[in-house]
């Protein structure tokens, strides 16, 4: 454990680095990473108003600023990403519960410890007690992906060991029976195991953890000023006034900080557990939906929309070239183009957002979040679209070529002029079909910090426990966003289809013949 003497020289050096940090930074935002999907009491959004977010490292983060003299912006990650965004440059600084470990030192470099707590067992209020990591053998137990805790159940063996991207997850399963156990910081099973009538905390803390911020090794002055900002807020006692107002300040805390007091539960944990756990009825049911409409509409809903339809762009382009070259390009072009359509269609969509994001700037190529997000889905589903080409241009019988061909034209002209506008009417519909794949699959690039409808989702699931309502309306939302898209390619199918003449009826006749086939 470190303790920080506080003497004239040190309180001296300290002012002068913040001194220095204000002057030069005065308008530069300390931009600041973490996930808001991970719940309370880190970062989360408020149950009373989920249009803005709460949490104590929120607080710590705006104090940070005004120490430095600069305005705190928080910027949305997935936690499992976090040090890699931070290597990456998309903020300052790391701050979401990142514990100090000695593999996460050798990537980055932390400020002093702003919290010490434990890791805490908790079960079923009618379960056996389990209180230490040899009583967990044989037993099922839940915890987050990455964590302190996931090593330590790790290193004790014999445990059927389940993480979780997210810590009200674990604890639903473990109410609903299918954990035996969840270990996880204490701060979480005080807010998500506590006030669960159906759980218990279980045992005596274990194991000792301390938070630190994360920070590049290559901005020492930045770590040194966050350091002297960090004293500051401990020696004026600021930053455990913000412990005690969320019902955090404890026996680690206290030792971290030299303290001799221990302070009571504060306004905010009892705020927190009395909105979330309070029975609501269903006409304030209903109006808690419909206040979260403007959120999932104005903050996910256009960027789905703007991936999605940026995405299928290249996709089809490429998709296009990539069929093309295949069927009559050079050999080694062809080969080529069919290598890639069978390396990314056997490859996870995941895997390969993971690489455009996260390991490109290894290679000196930084993207944008949506610019790596767009590339990815685009690239992705290209081959799909490659191979619906394909089909389509094969099956145009011969003689439209060779017709072209006797016309005077040449082989490109014939492929350009003749063959491909009819295999894309014969393609509309798969291509279609793949597009309403790819608008649900924009779900996956909340990994690389994309905040979308999905990640909306579940940002509110995780605030108010809630995830069949806000699930619902989600799925709703995503009907509706899809469905003009379905309409104009029925459309696009009539108006292409053989015969069909080109007035604003045809669709109707299609429709209706549609209607006496069946």
């Amino acid at each position: 454990m470190t303790r920080f003497p506080v003497g004239r020289a040190a309180l001296l050096a300290a002012g002068l680095a913040l001194a220095g940090a204000a002057t030069a930074s005065a308008q530069e935002p300390l931009r600041w990473g973490g996930d808001s999907e991970g719940g309370a009491p880190y970062v989360f959004q408020d149950p009373q108003d989920p249009r803005r977010l709460v949490g104590f490292e929120v607080d710590l983060a705006a104090a940070l600023g005004r120490q430095l003299g600069r305005p705190a912006v928080f910027v949305q990650n997935q936690w499992d990403g976090l040090i890699p965004g931070l290597e990456r440059g998309n903020y300052d600084v790391a701050l979401n519960g990142l514990e100090i470990t000695d593999d996460r030192r050798r990537e980055i470099d932390f400020t002093v410890p702003y919290y010490a707590t434990s890791e805490q067992l908790a079960v079923r209020v009618d379960a056996p007690a389990l209180e230490s990591l040899a009583a967990l053998r044989g037993h099922t137990v839940g915890t987050l992906k990455f964590s302190l805790a996931e090593r330590l159940l790790e290193r004790a063996g014999g445990i059927e060991l389940r993480t979780y991207d997210g810590q009200i997850n674990a604890y639903e399963d473990l109410a609903n029976g299918r954990l035996d156990a969840v270990l996880m910081d204490w701060p979480i099973a005080l807010y998500y195991a506590k006030p669960n009538a159906k759980l218990r905390l279980s045992g005596p803390p274990m194991e000792h953890v301390e938070y630190g911020i994360g920070v590049r090794k290559d901005d020492p002055a930045l770590r040194e000023q966050l350091d002297a900002a960090l004293r500051e807020l401990m020696r004026s006692g600021e930053l455990r006034a913000i412990y005690e107002k969320w019902g955090l300040w404890n026996a680690e805390s206290e030792a971290l900080f030299a303290s001799l007091t221990e302070a009571p539960a504060g306004d905010a944990l009892r705020s927190y557990t009395e909105t979330v756990t309070r029975p609501i009825g269903w006409g304030e049911r209903l109006q808690r939906y419909a206040s979260y409409l403007p959120i999932l509409l104005l903050r996910g809903a256009p960027m789905t929309l703007a991936v999605s339809l940026l995405g299928m762009s290249v996709a089809v382009t490429v998709g296009l070239a990539l069929a093309l070259t295949n069927l009559y390009g050079p050999r080694a072009a062809a080969l080529a183009a069919r290598a890639y359509v069978e390396a990314v269609r056997g490859t996870p969509l995941l895997i390969q957002l993971y690489l455009i994001f996260y390991g490109l700037p290894s290679l000196g190529i930084r993207l944008s979040p949506l610019v790596a997000a767009v590339a990815g889905l685009g690239l992705n589903y290209a081959a799909y679209e490659a191979e619906n080409y394909r089909a389509g241009i094969q099956a145009i019988p011969a003689s439209q070529m060779e017709a072209a061909l006797s016309l005077g034209m040449s082989r490109a002209q014939a492929v350009r002029h003749v063959i491909v506008p009819q295999a894309l009417r014969l393609v509309i519909p798969p291509v279609t079909n793949d597009f309403i794949a790819l608008f649900k699959d924009s779900s996956i690039v909340s990994v690389i910090t994309m905040v979308e409808l999905t990640k909306v989702y579940g940002q509110l699931a995780s605030t108010y426990y809630d995830y069949i309502g806000v699930g619902l309306l989600t799925a709703a939302i995503y009907f509706l966003m899809g469905l003009p898209f379905v309409r104009l390619a029925r459309w696009a199918e009539a108006r292409t289809s053989v015969g069909a003449p080109a007035t604003r009826s045809a669709g109707r006749r299609w429709f209706g013949a549609r209607a006496e086939r069946a």
